[in-house]
C-alpha cells in the first residue's frame, strides 16, 4: 500500500523503500549533519583538555614565555635564550633598544672583516666588536677613537704590536707618543697572568679588533641593557679609575659633588637622552656630566656631548710630570663652561688657580726626586733596565700613586687625597728615596777603591748593587 501524499508534494523515490516526500529527506540529512557536528565538538574538547593536561605538566621556565612584542621583535633568539641565558632577554627587555625595535641580529650579524658562524640556523658573527655599534652611532665612534680610551689604552700595556700601521699613524698625530711605544716595563716582571687577569681587563678598551676597528662600547653601556644610564654612573667609570694609582672613583665619593649625588640620586632621571639632558634631569654632575655630557638640548656655549673623554682636559695628569695638553685652552675654556651650570666665574676661575698650583707643586718634587734617579743611573751605580732595583719602585710609588692622587684630588675637591693619600706620600717618599741613594753611594766607595786596587771583576766594572749585595 501506498504512502499518502501531501496535498500539493509529489512523491519521491527513497532510499530503502518505496517512495517517500522529499521533506523526510531533508530531515534525515539534517540528523547526520548534527552527529558530525556533534562528534566533532566532543573530539576537540578532548584535545583542549589534553592540551591543558599537558600544559600544566611543563616546566615553569617553558610556561612563563615572552611576551607577544618580545617575540616579534627579536623572533627565535628569546625562545632559546629564555631557557639558555634568561638574564639576557631581561636586560634586552629593559633597553632603548626593546623600545624603538631594534632585534638581535640588528646588532649580532656580521660586520666586515668580522668571523661568521652558524647558530641554529641563524648567521652571526663570532664576535662583537665597536663595528658592530657604529653602523647606527658613527659619530660616537669617531670621538672615541680620538680619545685616550681608544688605541692609548692598550698600548699603554702592550705596546703598539697589536695596531696597524695605519692605526698607530692615526693615533700619534692626537697623541704622540702614546701607542708607538713598547709594551709597559712591569708586563714582563709580573708575567702574563697578572697582565690578563689584571692590566687588560681595564685597559681592554682601546683594544684593536680583527675586523680593523678599536675597542668595545660595552666597557660603559654594557651588553644587552646598552644603558645610557649605566654609562652615568660613577661606578661604572669606577671599574677602572680606582686604588691607589688613579684614585678618581674615592675622590669623587669624598668630594661635594659625590655626598650630593648620593644624597639626591634617587630624584635624577639618569635614562634621559644625551640631546635633551637638563639640569633638571641631573644637577648634581657624575663623571660623565663633566668629561662628556651636554646640558640643556646637547650645547652650552658650543659644548655639546662627547665620546672624546680627552676633550675637556688641559694637563696630562697621569704622568709622572704633568705637561699641558695640545688643546689646553679649548680644554679648560669647555670644562669651565659645563662648570658655569652650577658655579660663578671667579670661583671657577679660582678653582682651576688652586689646582694649577697643585700641578706645578708636586711637579717641582717629582723632578727632585726624577734627577736623584737619573744621577745614578747616570754615575752607573743603577743599571740600564728597569725595575730590578728597590729604589726604583721607590721613585715609581712616590709619583704614579701619591704624585697623580694629589693632582687629581686638586681638580675633583677631594681634599684628603691631595694631603694624606697625594703630598704626605710624595714628600715621605722623597726622604727614603734620599736616603737610599746615599747609601747606594756610601757602599760604591769600598767597591771603587777595591777596583783601584786591582780587584776587579772579568768585565772590570762592579755595580754598586751588586757590592752592596
Amino acid at each position: 500500500m501506498s504512502e499518502p501524499s501531501r496535498p500539493g508534494f509529489p512523491r519521491v523515490r527513497g532510499l530503502f523503500s518505496g517512495n517517500r516526500p522529499w521533506f523526510w529527506m531533508i530531515d534525515e540529512e539534517r540528523a547526520m549533519s548534527f552527529r558530525g557536528v556533534f562528534i566533532a565538538v566532543v573530539l576537540s574538547a578532548a584535545l583542549i583538555v589534553s592540551a591543558f593536561i599537558l600544559q600544566s605538566r611543563r616546566p615553569r621556565i617553558e610556561i612563563n614565555r615572552q611576551s607577544a612584542t618580545l617575540v616579534k621583535a627579536t623572533g627565535k633568539c628569546a625562545e632559546c635564550h629564555r631557557h639558555e641565558t634568561s638574564a639576557v632577554v631581561h636586560e634586552y627587555e629593559m633597553s632603548r633598544h626593546s623600545a624603538v625595535g631594534v632585534n638581535c641580529l640588528d646588532c649580532h650579524q656580521p660586520s666586515k672583516g668580522q668571523e661568521p658562524m652558524d647558530h641554529k640556523g641563524f648567521t652571526i658573527t663570532r664576535k662583537l666588536s665597536a663595528a658592530n655599534c657604529l653602523g647606527c652611532h658613527p659619530d660616537q665612534y669617531q670621538q672615541y677613537l680620538q680619545s685616550r680610551h681608544a688605541a692609548p689604552a692598550w698600548a699603554a700595556v702592550t705596546g703598539k704590536q697589536d695596531f696597524s700601521a695605519e692605526q698607530i699613524a692615526f693615533a700619534e698625530k692626537i697623541h704622540k707618543g702614546a701607542v708607538d711605544r713598547p709594551a709597559h716595563d712591569l708586563t714582563k716582571i709580573e708575567g702574563m697572568a697578572a697582565v690578563n687577569k689584571g692590566c687588560r681587563q681595564c685597559h681592554d678598551v682601546g683594544r684593536p679588533n680583527v675586523d680593523g676597528t678599536i675597542g668595545a662600547c660595552t666597557a660603559c653601556h654594557a651588553r644587552h641593557v646598552s644603558s645610557v644610564a649605566l654609562a652615568r654612573l660613577p661606578e661604572t667609570c669606577g671599574q677602572c679609575h680606582m686604588g691607589q694609582d688613579h684614585a678618581q672613583l674615592e675622590i669623587y665619593h669624598e668630594s661635594k659633588h659625590g655626598v650630593l649625588f648620593n644624597a639626591q640620586r634617587a630624584t635624577m632621571n639618569l635614562d634621559v637622552k644625551p640631546d635633551k639632558l637638563t639640569a633638571s634631569d641631573m644637577p648634581v654632575p657624575t663623571c660623565a656630566t663633566c668629561h662628556m655630557s651636554g646640558l640643556e638640548g646637547g650645547v652650552i656655549d658650543n659644548v655639546k656631548t662627547t665620546h672624546n673623554t680627552s676633550e675637556r682636559l688641559s694637563y696630562y695628569l697621569f704622568a709622572a710630570v704633568s705637561d699641558r695638553r695640545p688643546n689646553y685652552e679649548s680644554g679648560q675654556r669647555n670644562m669651565k663652561a659645563i662648570c658655569l651650570k652650577c658655579h660663578t666665574n671667579p670661583r671657577i676661575l679660582q678653582f682651576y688657580s688652586e689646582a694649577e698650583s697643585v700641578v706645578r707643586s708636586t711637579n717641582k718634587i717629582v723632578n727632585e726626586a726624577k734627577d736623584i734617579v737619573d744621577k745614578l743611573r747616570k754615575d752607573k751605580l743603577l743599571t740600564e733596565q728597569p725595575f730590578d732595583e728597590p729604589i726604583e719602585y721607590l721613585y715609581f710609588d712616590l709619583w704614579h700613586y701619591g704624585g697623580r692622587t694629589a693632582k687629581h684630588g686638586a681638580y675633583m675637591g677631594g681634599a684628603d687625597f691631595v694631603q694624606w693619600r697625594g703630598y704626605y706620600e710624595i714628600v715621605s717618599k722623597l726622604a727614603q728615596l734620599k736616603k737610599s741613594a746615599a747609601d747606594l753611594r756610601k757602599d760604591a766607595k769600598p767597591a771603587a777603591a777595591k777596583t783601584a786596587s786591582g780587584h776587579q771583576n772579568p768585565g772590570g766594572e762592579v755595580h754598586a748593587t751588586s757590592a752592596a749585595r
